[in-house]
């Protein structure tokens, strides 16, 4: 098999990112298997004096969507509109379950309730060792998996087929549980081809695929292919070699099987296979990923992306997902927020506010600690080197906040003839710096509205600002920050460096 390699990882920059601006507002039919998915939280420091089992002293109960309704929220955090069709139960969680969509934007109008089913819940019972590391000790489901009778297939396929005109693409996301059926994928699929829009579906854990023929994209994990083709595929080959099969088999248009810490295979019909690498995460929860993986590839297609971009989108969405407890909805500013980190390079540090803002949010995400530091840094001399370093090891990041050259001048340094330096070059030398991450403007004379915005962990100062007290002090011990203030290299200043050059005096 001959496979095709993306250049410079499918254009990891500006040019794949237009395609998350692009889902905005986009439309999405979305057909699925709805969850209701339940968290009881405890404390399980001990084990039960009448069992070998850990005891779970509840401290905290949350409910979120699951399932085709975890599709819609991802859906919905990209930008997207997206007009759900399901079933839930005449009960309490259908009603949570239809109020939880409607809290999201997501249109659940066309959602089918049934007074003989309950509506499909899955209880995690989660241990909070130490207080605060999450592990999933036990699920408990209450559903009805069994095929849905005539009469209400008939009325989900009615509710589906007055929306398909109206959107730009379809999703089916099958958890087997009855909905998704031969016969009902058949009937949207045909109207949906008529009308020129792509049908996605994720599969549920089958062994044949019959039910999803003639769909445009399907969109099994290495696991779920390995049922398919009744083998085990350890290599990119043989997943390729599968998903071929797999798209003869069932006039499929293509096969997107995400393989884990290797990214992805893209097989699309005439065409070469696409190996779409991925870069290594690390994984908390695979909770969600399928969901993230369909959401990100429906939406990048239905706003004009071809599929090797729209794939490496979705590894990049699925990626963020497992780094994440649980089923968490990722963000179009995420998704933006990664690829910009993933391409970060020398110049690269230098950042507007809210694209800093974005990025620190996402290394927060991960467990990654912020410290701040500023200044003018006119001429970076040996005394700032020495105090950037030291700030480096007090977090994960160091982000340098730098004054624009009019926000020196109303500092009134010099004879009015500073900075030395101007701004774009002063912050060029700090982004060269190893131990310097982000380096970002304020035209303030101080930093309280940036320091703000970065909330920093950890803010830093020379220890010649103890005596001046720290801007930003007041309000980064609010929130639990602390401050740390750092001896300054004796004898090293900018001011009497200008000094010195301007008396003559060898430096």
């Amino acid at each position: 098999m001959r496979w095709v390699f993306p250049p410079d990882g499918l254009r990891m920059g500006q040019e794949i990112a237009q395609w998350v601006r692009a889902c905005e507002g986009r439309r999405v039919l979305l057909l699925g298997d709805l969850i209701l998915d339940r968290y009881v939280y405890g404390d399980a420091e001990r084990v039960s004096p009448e069992a070998p089992v850990p005891v779970l002293r509840v401290v905290e109960r949350r409910d979120a969507v699951g399932g085709a309704a975890n599709v819609g929220a991802c859906l919905r955090a990209l930008g997207c509109e997206v007009a759900c069709c399901g079933v839930v139960g005449e009960d309490r969680n259908g009603r949570l379950l239809r109020q939880m969509l409607d809290e999201l934007g997501v249109d659940a109008s066309s959602l089918v309730t049934l007074m003989d089913r309950p509506t499909t819940t899955k209880t995690r019972m989660v241990g909070l060792a130490q207080h605060r590391h999450r592990q999933q000790l036990l699920r408990v489901d209450e559903e009805d998996a069994g095929a849905l009778t005539e009469a209400d297939a008939h009325r989900v396929l009615a509710a589906c087929a007055n929306r398909i005109k109206d959107v730009d693409v379809v999703c089916i996301e099958d958890y087997d549980k009855g909905l998704v059926t031969d016969s009902l994928v058949r009937n949207i699929t045909a109207q949906a081809r008529r009308l020129g829009k792509p049908v996605l579906v994720d599969p549920a854990k089958l062994r044949d695929y019959a039910r999803y023929h003639g769909a445009t994209l399907v969109t099994p994990n290495r696991e779920e292919l390995c049922r398919a083709a009744g083998r085990r595929l350890e290599s990119i080959d043989a997943v390729g070699e599968a998903s071929r099969e797999l798209l003869e088999r069932h006039g499929f248009d293509a096969v997107v099987a995400t393989v884990d810490r290797d990214g992805a295979v893209l097989v699309e019909r005439g065409k070469p296979a696409v190996h779409v690498p991925t870069r290594p995460r690390a994984v908390y929860d695979n909770t969600g990923a399928g969901d993230a993986v369909l959401a990100m590839l429906a939406a990048a297609m239905a706003g004009g992306a071809g599929l090797p971009d729209a794939v490496a989108l979705a590894n990049i969405a699925g990626g963020l997902e497992v780094e994440k407890f649980g089923c968490v909805p990722i963000t179009a500013d995420e998704v933006l927020a990664d690829i910009r980190l993933s391409g970060r390079r020398g110049s690269g540090k230098i950042r507007g506010v809210d694209d800093l803002v974005a990025e620190l949010t996402l290394r927060r995400d991960r467990g990654e600690t912020v410290a701040f530091t500023n200044g003018c840094f006119d001429i970076l001399h040996a005394g700032h080197v020495d105090l950037l370093e030291r700030c480096r090891e007090l977090a994960s990041v160091l982000v340098v906040g730098v004054n624009t050259d009019a926000s020196v001048r109303s500092l009134g340094k010099g004879d009015g003839d500073r900075p030395i330096n101007r701004f774009e070059d002063r912050c060029a030398v700090l982004a060269g710096l190893a131990s310097v991450d982000y380096v970002v403007g304020f035209n303030d004379a101080d930093p309280e509205r940036l320091i703000r915005r970065v909330r920093p962990d950890v803010l830093v100062k020379g220890a010649d600002w103890a005596q001046k007290g720290v801007v930003g002090r007041e309000y980064v011990e609010s929130y639990g920050g602390r401050i740390v203030l750092l001896p300054l290299v004796e004898g090293l200043s900018t001011t009497r460096l200008v000094e010195r050059i301007r008396g003559g005096v060898a430096v």
